[in-house]
């Protein structure tokens, strides 16, 4: 056990991490000439053509030091405030990270929040500077940025570079000094942590896990904490590039079990597994639960598909358990599911994983958040309203409370009057400036989650040159003036459309919409009157002009008594079709919501 090492990696977004663990990965020789590619570990196709990490990937290299072979088990993290869960899972599976910052960039906005993660689980850090070798570099710098905010000594700072390979040794050698090996008990009764779990149509559930005590052998009866359930170990081993089969796993180590498991809902990310026989006294304190911030609804584009949609769903819950979902069902759409998010760009990737893994095509509503209501009848109880549908009627509520964040935004001193009047116009209160160097600012505000769920990231990517970085975490709920607005189509509400949005941008937004939606939803028969509505007050209208038959077309000449008798026969059929005629809506116009500001 003395010569396991198990360390993560941590970065803000784009700064290196992939491209170093491939450098670790050849150093150590854990992957032969056939099987290099670049971002070895990103193995979806949408990790690599966006060029992010979405999933947290483990693997086992094998290092002789000084004379001496040692274990080392690598977990690549995602670098997206999105996916800070999966940094959270990563960091309760070891004892040490590698905080990589880019030299060119310095430290960002992620960097810290990951930072603060690894050092309340007391991980050992160690500092690496990478892309040294870019022109732009400013290594001096930079280290003294990191030696400011570790409080370490400038030569702790590794110098490398993920491109050409320089530094890795150095890496190495500190994973192996500073890094504690595992602690924990190899005779105590197995107590072993579950961070991730995949699920493979011809084996079930592959549980992946970190022995903290005790040891699992092949064909042992294990049991799963949070359910109760036993199983029989059929598999059990480490991962390499490609799972390793073993007859036993012991304290420290990370690798995976295979039960046979067929049904996604008896594995719980964070649950303990232990023997059935000789099980441990209490679970292991693990990561907390995730709390979405994003809500949204999805539906099956054919509804005889929602029995697809579930197990599909239920699949990728397990190999990424920050989705919540519940099942909830719509007068446009349906039966679907209102599923809960990190954010946007997680909500894009369930999107586009639903599509791609299972062949699902489906249609997603406006993501909102999730407000307290409450009612003048009883004023402490609490309603969550996550779908604006759910608010209770103006006349008996009381308050609406929404929830707020505390955001910090870090960007170049040139940048600051964009960045403060973009959160300004978001309903953001400033609540902290500091000059970090005399170059780059931090910028804290507390804002209403509901403002940055939409396009807040990418125009605070525009106005500052793609140079800011942001990152969020929830303060609790305020209250706040808001009221539903409602979506008429030919009079019909669509409650698909329908939104809870801030007193003052209510008609603004209201008026946009209705002109967005007169672009995009083809012509009919009839005319489409499109309405905005506040209750019983409607805020915006914009019609959609009827596409006309020329009936007198074959009149030629003639009374024009015959004309007006053909017209008034064609308008009676026109106010029947308006009275009886359905509207279709594009999924373009589910969207185009989102692309308001465009």
């Amino acid at each position: 056990m003395k010569n396991i090492r198990n360390f993560c990696i941590i970065a803000h977004i784009d700064h290196g991490k992939s491209t170093l663990a491939d450098r670790l990965l050849d150093a150590t020789g854990s992957v032969t000439a056939r099987e290099k590619q670049e971002q070895l570990l990103d193995n979806m196709d949408l990790e690599r053509e966006r060029g992010i990490t979405i999933k947290s990937h483990a693997i086992q290299m094998d290092y002789e030091y000084k004379g001496e072979k040692y274990i080392l088990n690598l977990i690549d993290t995602p670098g997206h405030v999105d996916f800070s869960y999966e940094v959270s899972r990563s960091i309760a599976a070891c004892e040490g990270a590698l905080l990589i910052v880019d030299a060119a960039q310095s430290i960002q906005a992620q960097t810290i929040s990951n930072l603060y993660l690894a050092l309340e689980h007391d991980l050992e850090i160690i500092p690496v500077l990478n892309k040294i070798d870019l022109p732009s570099a400013n290594p001096e710098e930079v280290t003294d940025d990191i030696v400011e905010m570790l409080g370490c000594k400038a030569e702790d700072v590794i110098h490398a570079s993920g491109k050409t390979g320089f530094g890795v040794e150095n890496i190495l050698a500190a994973i192996i000094e500073k890094i504690p090996a595992p602690k924990g008990d190899p005779n105590a009764p197995l107590q072993a942590l579950i961070f991730d779990s995949v699920y493979n149509p011809f084996r079930g559930v592959e549980t992946y896990f970190r022995i903290m005590n005790g040891e699992i052998r092949k064909g042992q009866k294990i049991k799963f904490m949070a359910t109760g359930n036993t199983y029989f170990a059929d598999e059990v081993g480490t991962l390499k590039l490609v799972q390793h089969p073993k007859e036993i796993v012991r304290t420290g180590d990370v690798g995976y079990i295979i039960t046979g498991i067929k049904d996604a809902r008896e594995v719980k990310v964070g649950d303990t597994i232990t023997l059935a026989e000789r099980p441990c006294q209490k679970s292991i304190e693990g990561f907390e639960n995730v709390k979405p911030m994003v809500f949204a609804g999805i539906y099956p584009v054919d509804t005889e598909d929602y029995e697809d949609l579930r197990s599909a769903m239920e699949k990728l819950q397990l190999n990424d358990a920050s989705l919540v979902f519940l099942p909830e069902s719509s007068a446009a759409l349906g039966f679907g599911f209102r599923c809960g998010f990190l954010g946007m760009l997680h909500m894009e990737i369930v999107q586009e994983r639903l599509e791609r893994e299972f062949d699902m095509s489906v249609i997603t509503t406006v993501p909102n958040v999730s407000y307290h209501a409450f009612t003048k009848k009883n004023p402490d109880q609490i309603i969550v309203v996550n779908n604006p549908s759910d608010l209770p009627d103006p006349s008996s509520l009381d308050r609406v409370e929404e929830p707020y964040i505390k955001a910090v935004i870090i960007t170049k001193s040139d940048f600051v009057g964009n960045v403060m009047s973009l959160c300004i116009e978001k309903r953001g209160i400033i609540t902290n400036q500091t000059y970090l160097t005399p170059e780059r600012v931090e910028l804290c505000f507390d804002m209403p989650l509901s403002e940055i769920v939409f396009d807040f990231y990418d125009r605070l990517k525009t106005i500052s040159k793609g140079y800011a970085s942001f990152d969020y975490s929830p303060i609790g709920m305020r209250e706040s003036k808001l009221v539903k607005v409602d979506i008429l189509l030919n009079s019909q509400p669509v409650d698909a459309l329908s939104s809870l949005l801030h007193v003052g941008n209510a008609h603004h937004i209201g008026k946009k919409m209705c002109e967005k939606l007169r672009e995009l939803i083809p012509r009919q028969q009839f005319d489409i009157p499109i309405q905005a509505a506040i209750g019983a007050k409607i805020i915006s209208r914009e019609t959609i002009k009827a596409l006309r038959k020329d009936v007198t077309a074959k009149c030629y000449g003639g009374d024009i008594s015959r004309k007006r008798k053909l017209l008034e026969k064609q308008k009676k059929g026109k106010k029947r079709m308006r009275q009886v005629g359905n509207v279709e809506i594009p999924q373009e116009a589910f969207m185009a919501v989102l692309k308001l500001n465009d």
